[in-house]
């Protein structure tokens, strides 16, 4: 990867989000008003004081005027971006750039999606003119096909993989439960889970995130000029964004076990932040769980452990809330839900209450006050053609205690190993 980073060079100031939910009262506008005013709150911001905007949203406005139009901006540049699931994500990467940049002092990420009643049954992509030879399934059924996959490769039970993606499910419901603004709210036990008819493979609706409305914002600034602000920002250490080519998909030797799109955003991601071991340096992780599956092998990819050992991870409990590396403390997509324009900037809200301890007692990571950086990973698209993001976020400027350059890293000889051709 050439990219040589921006750590330390942006700080986060303020964040807001709205509760994840069918809105039928609220439209897109007041999702946006309601995200933005909490995160213009925190640092005491006004609008008329953010110099950019960068608005993600995959379905919900064609231009900036999405943006322009509720907060009633004059004479401010808002830039609409879309890159999948990861389009807020996408704007929080723009924003920061621009301000590393040197171009804005302050600017403003914004993620919004409404599609609870606007006709659809949920997310749905834009009919682009293709050659005939796209996929014709739906994205429960591709990911599916990593049950099997992975249970083969590894050895695992039917039995086994059944419980394992359950617990995963249960982990995140629990973590929902506890979470004012997650779209569901209810804990689910494992034998509930394994009880619940299949949908898709061996998938059943419990292990598939929900469709909601929601929006999410930050506001960054300078890394020098953050304490003019808040008195608790987050540094950005790391963001790395790679796009994949779809090859996988004709190549015999991919056996969907990993996502190579993923292992490359976080070797990157590690490199920049200089991450050389993140199960015992990250406090958290928010990840792209859009089903029980995906997560499974993110904790692969990520390099939270080595490859087929995950399902036993997850069984042992490692990625509790008191686990040893907390994973989707807020619920994830799977209890949190998924408006596809907010959902990346979701994740980093999360990572900006545990980091700065805001985050109730009853839903705190047990890592908090130990570790202080948080990675957020956001993925769009399928197995074998998706895009990745990775950031790394942390609450110190400067090297940390008993962090390595990058060189020789344990996630590379982890992650690394499993990447497909």
């Amino acid at each position: 990867m050439a990219s040589h980073g921006i750590k330390d060079r942006v700080a986060i100031v303020g964040m807001g989000c709205t509760r994840f939910a069918e809105h039928w009262d609220s439209g897109a506008d007041e999702l946006l008003r309601t995200a933005c005013d909490e995160a213009f709150a925190g640092p005491g911001l006004a609008k008329e004081q953010i110099d950019a905007y960068w608005l993600g949203t995959a379905q919900s406005g064609m231009s900036g005027i999405t943006l322009a139009r509720p907060l009633e901006l004059v004479g401010k540049p808002v830039t609409r971006v879309e890159n999948y699931c990861a389009t807020g994500s996408e704007a929080l990467r723009q924003a920061a750039y621009a301000v590393a940049s040197g171009a804005y002092d302050v600017a403003m990420a914004v993620g919004v999606e409404k599609v609870k009643d606007s006709g659809y049954q949920g997310l749905n992509a834009f009919p682009i003119p293709g050659d005939g030879t796209a996929r014709t399934v739906t994205a429960a059924a591709m990911f599916s096909m990593v049950v099997p996959a992975y249970a083969a490769k590894y050895g695992v039970s039917a039995e086994d993989m059944r419980t394992v993606l359950a617990r995963i499910a249960s982990k995140n419901h629990a973590n929902g439960a506890r979470n004012p603004k997650a779209q569901f709210r209810k804990e689910w036990s494992v034998e509930q889970l394994i009880a619940m008819p299949r949908v898709a493979g061996e998938l059943s609706v419990f292990d598939c995130a929900g469709v909601a409305d929601g929006a999410a914002a930050a506001i960054v600034v300078r890394a020098e000029d953050a304490l003019r602000y808040t008195d608790r920002p987050l540094y950005i250490k790391a963001l790395s964004l790679v796009a994949g080519n779809g090859l996988p998909l004709g190549d015999p030797a991919y056996d969907y076990t990993t996502f190579p799109e993923i292992v490359a955003a976080a070797e990157d991601a590690y490199r920049q932040a200089g991450v050389t071991d993140p199960r015992r340096e990250l406090a958290m992780a928010e990840v792209h769980d859009c089903f029980t599956p995906t997560e499974l092998v993110l904790m692969e990819d990520l390099g939270f452990c080595e490859r087929g050992k995950a399902w036993r991870e997850v069984l042992s409990g490692a990625f509790d809330l008191d686990g040893d590396l907390p994973v989707n403390p807020d619920g994830g997509l799977k209890s949190f839900g998924h408006p596809v324009g907010a959902s990346g900037l979701r994740m980093v809200y999360e990572a900006w209450l545990q980091l700065r301890g805001e985050a109730p007692a009853g839903r705190r990571i047990g890592t908090f006050g130990q570790r202080e950086l948080a990675l957020t990973h956001n993925l769009g698209g399928y197995p074998g053609e998706m895009v990745g993001f990775v950031s790394i976020l942390g609450t110190r400027l400067g090297p940390r205690s008993g962090a390595g350059s990058g060189a020789g890293s344990r996630v590379e000889s982890v992650a690394g190993s499993g990447s497909a051709a």
